[in-house]
């Protein structure tokens, strides 16, 4: 774990690649000779129960969520951000891929606003179109808890970011 980077019980937390959950418990389990700690992390957007032992945070990705200031700049690159999509279709799946692993809130915001791009061009693949999707919860769920509003406010805050890039908030999967 990062130094000084622990979460308490009832605390929000980003879980790359599947977007905001809360602590619920913090437990102590013992494997043969050796005792880990696990944080239990129940997921907003599918009520899915995740254990991530204490040593495994870094290699997971678990973080706080991103505070209203990096919200903010994030919406700024939606509105007028340069993205520039990878022409071939496999570099561009894996680059994204590995952004959306990592889950920091600008790059899935990159992966979401090439794909916009993209999309505008030509149609996505069906697992670019799950791509976008994924990008778009985990953007209004984020969004949506750094703010403390609504997931349909989140999302109208999103799409007002985005008309002004000529691009339209895609309706969910």
């Amino acid at each position: 774990m990062l130094p000084g980077l622990s979460f308490q019980v009832g605390e929000r937390v980003v879980y790359p690649n599947h977007g905001v959950g809360t602590i619920e418990n913090i437990s102590t389990r013992t494997f043969g000779a050796r005792t880990e700690r696990f944080y239990l992390l129940r997921l907003a957007g599918n009520s899915l129960t995740i254990m991530v032992p204490f040593s495994h945070v870094n290699e997971v990705g678990l973080r706080k969520v991103t505070r209203n200031a990096d919200v903010q700049r994030v919406l700024e690159f939606l509105a007028c951000g340069k993205a520039k999509p990878c022409s071939d279709w496999k570099n561009r799946f894996k680059e994204n891929s590995e952004k959306m692993r990592v889950g920091a809130l600008h790059d899935i915001a990159e992966v979401f606003k090439c794909l916009l791009l993209q999309q505008k061009e030509k149609t996505l693949s069906f697992r670019e179109k799950k791509m976008l999707d994924r990008a778009r919860q985990m953007l209004v769920m984020e969004v949506s808890t750094a703010r403390t509003v609504s997931l349909d406010q989140a999302t109208e805050i999103l799409r007002k970011a985005l008309i002004k890039s000529s691009l339209n908030m895609p309706e969910p999967l």
